[in-house]
């Protein structure tokens, strides 16, 4: 885009952000994540979400036709530079946005883009991920969940695991068996079926951090329509390694308008002030925050050297990688500067805060094992990155 009409462009989303954006949404807060059966409890969080949607911000880069701006990647670049400008957090977050959209917008047909990715981009429907199950986490392809055909449908059976916010979603996708006797890798589907039908039960698994967002799932005779198949019947396991790209680029959250703003006082330097710490322990407090930045400013770079905001192929795994790192290690050197009282479970000892940090410290512990283990982001990184032999 010429830098006169770029220029024209950034003011009207400046006049426009500023006018309508709340002032409690510019700053660190929650991003709704839509569907009906979570209801918005904050009305400026619920104003935005309708404002941006309406705009065409909750998903800036997709078609209009599909609830999008179809703003190309200067102009997105732009729109990501005015929100941070006012720390305007996302209208909207989620799956929907991040992993399924833009892989119906990759390999969908026509109909299946215009009944779902409006609804997406409206906010109106959030999905869950059915991909993992007891005997099948890592060695995805050994899933045994089975679809088979019957009429304009596909009879699901099987069960899932670790599908996160299941028990909150109108929609799954979901890898199943439609052909047991070929080679793993090619009897493989992706089907997308509602979740709101008899043949669908969600069970939230209890966590040690005390919270339960993961689901084992269990398919009883469900239905998914024939016309939910995303691309050819058998052919899915490509297509559902692509969504996965998707998820591990570090893109989600910037495809839904901008990553969720930092507070402009420094975390750290707050603990550091309420309860001390030695030389040792501020400089691993610097050295994680200068790799921390240094993902964020690669993550933008990785948006503006894109082939018009397309994410990227295997590389995502590099993402990937840092992004579980980055978040372990931010929560241990904020339970080491809080010294014992960062190991308060419960009780009148401990404040809600020092609480809250130590089940957020035992709750990112997974993320050595969520979204593929570290193990398989490292095979991939060798492998398919940088040529290296088995």
């Amino acid at each position: 885009m010429a830098t006169k009409a770029l220029d024209n462009f950034q003011s009207e989303v400046r006049a426009w952000l500023d006018d309508n954006c709340p002032e409690s949404i510019r700053g660190p807060g929650d991003v709704p994540g839509g569907g009906k059966k979570v209801p918005i409890k904050d009305p400026d969080a619920r104003h935005w979400l309708d404002l941006g949607a309406e705009k065409g911000y909750t998903v800036p880069m997709w078609p209009e036709e599909y609830g999008g701006a179809a703003l190309g990647k200067d102009e997105y670049l732009v729109l990501l530079e005015e929100m941070r400008r006012i720390k305007a957090r996302s209208p909207l977050q989620g799956m929907g946005i991040g992993l399924i959209g833009p892989t119906l917008m990759e390999f969908g047909t026509d109909d299946q883009k215009l009944r779902h990715l409006p609804r997406i981009a409206g906010g109106e429907i959030r999905w869950c991920q059915g991909y993992s199950e007891p005997n099948a986490g890592s060695d995805l392809a050994s899933l045994q969940t089975r679809a088979v055909a019957d009429g304009d449908n596909f009879i699901v059976n099987g069960q899932k695991i670790w599908t996160s916010g299941a028990n909150h979603s109108d929609w799954m996708f979901c890898l199943v068996r439609t052909d047991p006797d070929v080679p793993k890798h090619d009897g493989i589907s992706l089907l997308l079926l509602g979740m709101d039908q008899p043949g669908i039960t969600t069970r939230p698994i209890r966590l040690i951090s005390g919270d339960s967002p993961f689901c084992e799932t269990f398919f009883d005779n469900a239905l998914a329509r024939k016309d939910d198949l995303v691309g050819q019947l058998n052919r899915g396991w490509g297509i559902g390694k692509r969504l996965l790209q998707h998820e591990r680029s570090g893109m989600t959250i910037l495809m839904g308008g901008a990553a969720k703003p930092v507070s402009t006082e420094n975390p750290f330097l707050k603990l550091i002030k309420a309860y001390g710490a030695d030389d040792a322990l501020i400089d691993q407090v610097i050295s994680h925050q200068m790799r921390d930045r240094a993902y964020r400013l690669t993550q933008r770079r990785t948006v503006a050297e894109s082939e018009d905001g397309q994410t990227p192929g295997p590389q995502t795994s590099i993402m990937e990688l840092v992004t579980a790192e980055l978040e372990k290690e931010d929560a241990n050197i904020k339970t080491l500067l809080r010294g014992f009282r960062g190991l308060g479970w419960e009780g009148d000892g401990f404040t809600d805060d020092e609480i809250a940090a130590t089940r957020h410290y035992f709750s990112v512990k997974r993320r050595s094992i969520a979204r593929g283990s570290n193990e398989v982001q490292r095979n991939i990184i060798a492998k398919r990155v940088l040529g290296l032999p088995d």
